[in-house]
């Protein structure tokens, strides 16, 4: 069961992340997870689109942009995310 998911995992990264209108975020740079539960807290946004820059979204140490995993509604060939339960 572990191995499956760490190959899902790794399937994330480098995906399109969009809202559900369509417009695009940027791409999954890296995964956060709680060290104690193994739980996936955040997406590490790669490529932040303009659109991107201009939302107050939540920032990581070295400003780079996050992404609560809570608000991935859909996974597939792109990560939908609800724009709303992230501004």
């Amino acid at each position: 069961m572990e191995d499956k998911q760490k190959n899902y995992s790794k399937e994330l990264l480098g995906k399109t992340i969009v809202s559900k209108s369509g417009k695009k975020f940027g791409e999954v740079g890296d995964l956060i997870f709680e060290v104690g539960s193994g739980e996936l807290i955040h997406l590490l946004l790669r490529n932040p689109t303009s659109y991107t820059e201009k939302l107050e979204l939540e920032r990581a140490k070295d400003n780079s942009i996050l992404i609560p995993f809570s608000a991935v509604i859909a996974t597939g060939d792109f990560l939908v995310v609800a724009e709303e339960d992230i501004i």
